[in-house]
């Protein structure tokens, strides 16, 4: 059971569903393991969570 997983920023719904369809999908290929095998799990940081050069980049412009 391979797991995927992908830190983001928030995203929309249909965006996840998206990203879900397609990294399962380009995994699958790639691999040979059949699509029902693949687990993804999203795990969203908002602005006030994450760093860059410094600064929160819910402070950046």
């Amino acid at each position: 059971m391979p797991i995927l997983k992908l830190e983001t920023l928030n995203l929309t719904k249909d965006q996840k569903k998206q990203l879900v369809e397609e990294l399962t999908e380009t995994a699958s290929r790639i691999t040979g393991i059949p699509k029902e095998g693949y687990y993804v799990i999203l795990k969203e940081n908002n602005l006030d969570n994450v760093g860059s050069g410094g600064k929160l980049l819910s402070d950046q412009e």
